[in-house]
């Protein structure tokens, strides 16, 4: 196989090869032979497991209850830190975690465990971040707005260095109607900050809270019409700076008035 080594052929397998390099890995007989090897692999795991992957997800491998549990034991060395951070208002993680809770988290502390989550898994991504395209935002407003059964903007982040990459629907099954929208932005540097949007409808919590998560940081924000959960790794002072431009522009018609916080 001259020229072409193990990874080359993963990403033949896998689709991930332009043009060019797939045809390069087709004009050599031993490269797809060793193709040929990995499909029937793949092929044989499938057969095998297909029946397990029809059974539903136990409940307790659901990658929102598995998040908060993740989450809890990070931060269980710091329940003292904690207490002291909910009485001054701050409210960290340290405190959001750690306080006493009921067996079922509040909807809204769901709603900012769920943010977090779809932001890991796609800020991660090169060509699959978004789902429709920065560049045709018009068409990514009206059909989120649909989606969640509320007018919904794309706001405009250029004035604070942030590039609209574009947006995707996801899965929201806690709240009523079971959708959330995901627009995703980056700066120059290539760091990325993410917008969860879903109704409020049937959302307790408070108007605003600020959580961290490692090396993430969420701000929380709700009035009649939506939530909207901010998440970053720019600091929470950053967050807070363009809120209120975020929360304005997502919904022009409804009070999108940022609450004093102090963080």
């Amino acid at each position: 196989m001259s020229g072409i080594d193990r990874d080359t052929i993963m990403a033949y397998v896998d689709g991930q090869l332009d043009q060019p390099r797939r045809d390069a890995v087709e004009a050599d007989p031993a490269a797809m032979a060793e193709v040929a090897v990995l499909q029937r692999q793949s092929d044989a795991i499938r057969t095998l497991h297909a029946p397990a992957g029809a059974e539903p997800v136990p409940k307790r491998l659901d990658p929102h209850r598995l998040a908060l549990l993740r989450a809890r034991r990070r931060w269980s060395g710091l329940r003292q830190a904690a207490v002291l951070a909910v009485f001054l208002g701050i409210g960290i993680v340290t405190g959001w975690l750690n306080r006493p809770a009921p067996d079922e988290p509040a909807l809204y502390n769901r709603l900012i465990a769920d943010a977090v989550s779809a932001h890991t898994v796609y800020v991660a991504e090169n060509r699959h971040a978004v789902e429709v395209p920065g560049g045709e935002t018009e068409h990514l407003s009206t059909w989120l707005s649909n989606r969640l059964g509320t007018g919904l903007a794309m706001p405009d982040l250029s004035p604070a260095g942030l590039s609209f990459l574009g947006g995707r629907l996801l899965p929201a099954p806690a709240i009523p109607g079971g959708r959330a929208a995901q627009l995703m932005y980056e700066d120059a540097a290539g760091q990325r900050l993410t917008l969860y949007v879903t109704p409020s409808n049937g959302v307790d919590g408070p108007e605003l809270e600020a959580v961290s998560f490692g090396g993430d940081n969420a701000l929380y924000w709700a009035n009649a019409t939506i939530t909207c959960t901010i998440v970053g790794s720019q600091s929470p002072e950053a967050l807070q700076a363009l809120a209120t431009s975020i929360f304005a522009q997502l919904t022009p018609a409804a009070s999108a008035e940022v609450p004093d916080y102090e963080l």
